[in-house]
């Protein structure tokens, strides 16, 4: 049975392999066709505050950014955490519906990685007028976010 499935594999490998464009060539290889709207800002962190931003990208408006701990507010669990976020706010001023995806990550004043997020329209867009509000889990890497310096934030439009 092995005998037979070496000389299978041989044959579905790509003959390309290997003459394949490296480094720039690559890079440029691997973008898109089509234009998408990109845009990344550097700016102040804070928690547990609204941080407001002036960034846009084709018609699309990012309006602020907030960091903070979810908890529970009402019932039997009040105060319980359940979850770390940033949460953002935009604006489609633009007469398309647009699908954004967004990134952000959390660094110290050393430069330190403290946690990233990302996320962005699961279902639906961002209509022509309409204010829409994300919210980005952060996982895993988290417990140190309140002690960040500064955030990087991406915005990507979908096509």
């Amino acid at each position: 049975m092995r005998c037979l499935l070496l000389p299978l594999l041989l044959l579905a490998q790509d003959p390309q392999e290997g003459l394949r464009p490296t480094g720039q060539e690559a890079q440029e290889a691997a973008l898109p066709s089509a234009s998408l709207g990109f845009v990344s800002k550097r700016q102040v962190y804070q928690w547990d505050r609204i941080i407001p931003l002036d960034l846009s990208v084709d018609g699309l408006q990012v309006k602020s950014i907030f960091f903070n701990t979810r908890r529970i507010v009402k019932g039997p669990l009040r105060g319980a955490k359940f979850g770390t976020r940033a949460r953002i706010e935009v604006v489609n001023t633009s007469n398309q519906s647009k699908n954004t995806g967004f990134a952000v990550a959390v660094f110290d004043e050393k430069d330190n990685l403290l946690g990233v997020a990302s996320g962005g329209n699961i279902f639906g867009v961002v209509k022509s007028g309409k204010t829409t509000t994300f919210d980005l889990n952060f996982s895993q890497v988290k417990e140190r976010l309140q002690r960040g310096g500064y955030f990087v934030i991406s915005v990507e439009l979908i096509n």
